[in-house]
């Protein structure tokens, strides 16, 4: 995948999506710097845009930097953001298209209930902030007061599963999706959660960087409780005891890399072995207050983290619960309240933990909600208003060129017995597309929308979300369901359905150019497609069959050629430095990275069918296979604030973009012939350490 969708206050986080192509920046999130000139350099040039191009650096030795030097040197970081690229101008383009769409509905006499009054009626409510000053923290006094009245630890897990019902994300997070086992059917699941840092490891590393850090996230978690009303020395003592409690919870989660083990978070269990098994967390009467009362069986992804938590529910004391929960109302709503409250939270989570050096403003970030929390319906008006169909007729064909070619580069794989060949391309055949935007529209009737309240229209969505996924306990799956807006620039894999889908969003530049030479559009969305579909068959989607289902279908000596060659590329990305002394986590990003493998070299395969790949016609000085290489380069171009970057190799399955554009090209002889790269330099690499899975 590309970038993490967000939908309603992170309940994406539910959803069991293989993989996004970015995950650096949450769609429509974007803010500052216009791309018009850039468009028009590189409309110019067929797609390429020349002016970025760096000679001073040479290609043989970093090709990323030879591409890109002169954009990265002109574009740094705006204030509003943790990084800036090919993605975030995209990204900037259609949220000012969604702005206009937002201003009209907002200002509009919509018909009461429909989508554009739900959607005007939110923004309107997001951009009051008179109002919302003027509330400041009152509207969390009712679930305030419920937190006070527990009296007992034994009513812990009724509360809980209130506040999650309303969008406090505590403790960990329960849904219904796809048995990953039994893909036809939807099941109750629950994963570990209930942490305020970014990862487990940032609890429990002892590093000076990592202690200031934790210090940092007291002070912010202490500011938070005095906003509520503590005395400045209650409130640091209540910072404390909420940060050894998240320490109880990080130290029996699974890392990063533990959780790219599917099996071992496939642990279903029967509601009355989870009784027994975890008694203090009430599972029975849990599930009945969250209303999945009809589930049988649950999977849990972490048994031990459960474990630990069922602990804590009759070893932590009553007034250690009551300051978790109140933390994490505040934390959780923080967005929907005054702009004291939302200032604090983006000082601590914007800037600290970023480097943002200021916050967006209100009406980015008023639409980002709204595209949150209704994408479909705000993305139905964005594709009837700017989406070309033609756009989604060649990219359709395209998709059919890159299945066609990688149908041929299974076939032609030495590595691969003939038995696992045959069922790689019937998975590959049975692969689902979707383009553009889904067929059926998501129905929000059911959804309560006003101009009254920002926070209450919230936890209206939130809840609808919530319990719109909750109905779908004990019904079939709905393979054509979306897991992203329209307007989204990402795209990604779903295994458990063996489904790629292309947003809207992404159908455009510098991916997409509808007036482009077959070398820029293959290298751009040609590549995304290539990436998508080789995550069919990265080390843990080839663990899926062609149905979706958790299942082996690889013969012994297959599967161990294929981890032979899977070592080679956490090898390759693990001695790549990218900041200071981090080194990318090879056993992290390997997914990634083997399907950005995968991806430009199905997609240089297809483009080699196309007439122009076949000639040897320059275009502004470069032959078609250089203006490739170049294309796949320039659309990874991005700058980082120095705390965006250490997140992203701290807690990010994809490697940061350098490498990305750099590492799988250094296994490819073709880029190599294109710009004549030797023995010596820098890009090149020993036959016997070019790593080459699909």
């Amino acid at each position: 995948m590309f970038v993490k969708s967000i939908i309603a206050k992170n309940f994406q986080k539910m959803k069991l999506i293989q993989s996004t192509i970015l995950i650096a920046v949450s769609a429509l999130a974007i803010s500052c710097g216009g791309s018009k000139n850039a468009d028009d350099k590189q409309a110019a040039n067929g797609g390429i845009d020349v002016s970025n191009i760096d000679s001073t650096v040479r290609a043989q030795d970093d090709f990323y930097k030879f591409a890109n030097g002169n954009w990265l040197k002109n574009n740094p970081v705006p204030s509003t953001e943790s990084r800036w690229g090919s993605f975030s101008i995209l990204n900037e383009d259609n949220i000012k298209k969604l702005r206009e769409i937002l201003d009209e509905t907002a200002k509009n006499k919509n018909a009461q209930g429909t989508n554009a009054q739900k959607i005007g009626d939110y923004y309107y409510a997001a951009m009051d902030s008179a109002k919302k000053n003027a509330e400041g923290v009152k509207p969390l006094t009712p679930i305030l007061e419920k937190i006070e009245a527990l009296k007992t630890n034994q009513e812990i897990m009724k509360l809980v599963a209130e506040l999650q019902l309303q969008g406090v994300r505590a403790l960990y997070i329960t849904y219904v999706g796809q048995d990953a086992k039994i893909s036809d059917q939807n099941i109750a699941q629950a994963n570990q959660g209930g942490l305020g840092l970014p990862d487990r490891d940032y609890y429990t590393k002892t590093d000076a960087e990592s202690k200031t850090l934790q210090t940092q996230y007291k002070e912010h978690v202490a500011k938070m409780f005095e906003l509520l009303g503590d005395s400045k020395e209650q409130a640091t003592k209540n910072a404390n005891t909420v940060f050894n409690f998240e320490l109880h919870l990080a130290k029996a989660s699974m890392t990063n890399v533990e959780q790219r083990d599917i099996e071992k978070q496939y642990n279903k269990m029967t509601v009355a072995d989870l009784d027994k098994k975890f008694p203090n967390l009430l599972w029975s009467k849990y599930l009945n207050y969250l209303g999945l009362a009809t589930a049988k069986e649950v999977i849990i992804a972490q048994p031990l983290f459960f474990k630990e938590a069922d602990a804590m529910v009759k070893s932590e004391a009553l007034a250690n619960w009551k300051t978790y929960l109140r933390w994490w109302t505040i934390n959780s709503n923080a967005t929907e309240l005054s702009d004291e409250v939302g200032k604090e939270d983006f000082a601590f989570n914007g800037t600290i933990v970023n480097g943002q050096k200021e916050q967006k403003p209100r009406w980015k970030r008023s639409l980002q909600e709204v595209d949150q929390s209704m994408g479909e319906a705000l993305g139905q008006l964005f594709v009837e208003k700017y989406f070309k169909p033609e756009s989604k007729t060649r990219i359709n064909e395209m998709v059919d060129n890159l299945m066609v070619a990688y149908k041929e580069r299974i076939e032609q794989l030495d590595w691969m017995s003939a038995e696992t060949k045959e069922k790689a391309k019937k998975k590959l055949t049975t692969v689902i597309k979707k383009l553009g935007y889904p067929d059926k529209w998501r129905d929000y009737s059911a959804l309560e929308i006003t101009k009254d309240s920002h926070l209450k229209n919230a936890v209206n969505a939130y809840t609808f979300e919530l319990k719109r996924n909750y109905a779908k306990l004990g019904k079939p799956v709905d393979k054509m369901e979306w897991l992203m807006s329209p307007p989204t620039v990402n795209a990604y894999y779903q295994p458990t359905t063996n489904e790629i889908t292309f947003p809207a969003g992404i159908m455009q530049p510098p991916f997409f150019f509808a007036e482009a030479d077959d070398a820029v559009n293959y290298a751009g969305i040609g590549a995304v497609i290539g990436h998508e579909l080789t995550h069919g068959f990265d080390d843990q989607g080839c663990q899926f069959d062609e149905m979706g289902n958790l299942k082996n279908w690889w013969t012994e000596d297959d599967k161990k050629k294929f981890e032979v060659k899977t070592k080679m590329v956490v090898n390759q990305y693990s001695s790549y430095v990218a900041i200071d002394t981090m080194h990318v986590n090879g056993e992290l990003t390997l997914g990634e990275n083997i399907a950005d493998f995968g991806g430009i070299m199905i997609a240089y395969k297809a483009f080699k069918k196309t007439k122009q790949g076949q000639g040897t016609e320059k275009i502004a000085g470069y032959s078609p296979d250089q203006r490739f290489f170049l294309s796949w380069a320039q659309i990874w171009r991005t700058n980082y604030t120095p705390e965006a970057m250490k997140k992203q190799v701290n807690t990010n399955p994809h490697s940061p973009a350098p490498f990305r554009a750099n590492g799988p090209i250094s296994n490819m002889q073709e880029f190599y012939t294109a710009f004549d790269v030797k023995k010596g330099d820098k890009m090149w690499r020993e036959e016997t350490e070019r790593a080459k899975v699909w």
